[in-house]
């Protein structure tokens, strides 16, 4: 075993003593030189997400971004193109318009993955339209639902997309800055973890929610609650709000109340101007060029 030892301590001097002969090294890298080819979409994406936002938006399905657990179909590109135009548009430019692009910058997702399909949750009948990690991706799904009737159709496109995107970017708000814990306190016991989808929506405005998935868990409440105002007209609200009647109403506005209290104080933010902002963006989605990358 001495023996092998020194020998092998010999060999290794006289390895190094070789290799530092050797000051110009010849032949070929051994690391490739890898040229990335950018067709118009992708150049147009870096104007307007990664320069602006140094936002990555990937939408040639990763596996390193995708959840292997659901059988999930790669985006359609000219699809892709679209919600690009509409996200920045009614998303980054509309909290931009509100509170200042420095806002943007600073709390936007670094990466948005683009998902040509939905995410089923066998079993229960349920899919996800969209996920936030850890403040730094946000995953949208069913991008290749999308069709030039559906953009004629505001509450269909709202549920699918609008609606999600405020969602998940709540999620990275709180993510950075906690709301005030008395938040859960409000509907304490009422939540229902995973059965929310057996609920009705009528029955989770009586019960005090604005949809039956703000029932799953206070953070989803918060997220739900803040998404659902920013993007529903105002005779919209009212309407629901009647619908959760004197048993509802009272816990729907207390949520409100804390909430716009948050967004005011940690953020600077006012919601009732971001929720003007994003309706008239969302009345001008028919005069937008979504078939020409400008």
């Amino acid at each position: 075993m001495k023996k092998i030892c020194l020998f092998a301590l010999a060999a290794i001097l006289s390895l190094g003593f070789n290799s530092c002969s050797e000051d110009n090294p010849s032949g070929d890298s051994i690391f490739g030189k890898k040229t990335i080819h950018r067709d118009n979409f992708d150049n147009w994406l870096l104007t307007n997400y990664t320069y602006p936002y140094n936002i990555d938006v990937k939408y040639k399905m990763e596996d390193i971004y995708s959840d292997m657990k659901y059988h999930l179909v790669p985006a359609d590109s000219a699809k892709s193109a679209k919600l690009a135009i509409i996200a920045k548009y009614l998303w980054f430019d509309a909290y931009a318009e509100c509170v200042g692009s420095n806002f943007v910058k600073a709390n936007v997702p670094r990466i948005i993955h683009l998902i040509g399909s939905p995410a089923y949750n066998s079993g229960q009948g349920t899919m996800v339209l969209g996920t936030a990690e850890g403040g730094l991706v946000i995953t949208l799904y069913m991008v290749n639902n999308l069709t030039d009737k559906m953009l004629t159709d505001y509450a269909t496109v709202n549920e699918y997309y609008f609606h999600t995107m405020h969602h998940e970017f709540t999620h990275i708000l709180n993510q950075k800055i906690p709301y005030d814990e008395n938040f859960q306190h409000i509907s304490e016991g009422k939540y229902v973890s995973g059965d929310w989808y057996l609920v009705r929506k009528a029955a989770a405005n009586k019960k005090g929610f604005v949809t039956p998935y703000a029932m799953s868990e206070p953070i989803e409440d918060f997220a739900e609650m803040l998404s659902v105002y920013v993007t529903t007209p105002p005779a919209d609200w009212e309407k629901m709000m009647s619908t959760a009647g004197t048993t509802g109403a009272p816990y729907i506005q207390a949520k409100l109340d804390l909430i716009r209290a948050y967004m005011k104080d940690s953020w600077k933010l006012d919601i009732d101007e971001l929720r003007s902002i994003v309706l008239r963006r969302a009345s001008e989605i028919g005069h937008l060029d979504l078939n020409q990358l400008n």
